[in-house]
């Protein structure tokens, strides 16, 4: 099972609780249009390889806010 698939079976779950859990992408796929993907299967946010601590900051704060 990958991300995508693991990502649509929590957001698909009878528990409520369980389906707003955060769920983010740490992938090579670095493009917008892999972003976007991610996004659409019900993710929160997308990080790409190589990783920029800055940047997961910014996406982590932004989904815990």
């Amino acid at each position: 099972m990958d991300g995508y698939k693991a990502t649509q079976t929590i957001r698909q779950l009878s528990n409520k609780d369980k389906t707003t859990i955060p769920i983010t992408a740490l992938t090579a796929n670095a493009f917008e249009e892999d972003r976007k993907k991610a996004v659409a299967q019900g993710m929160n946010g997308h990080i790409s390889k190589p990783i920029d601590v800055d940047k997961i900051e910014k996406v982590l704060l932004s989904i815990l806010k």
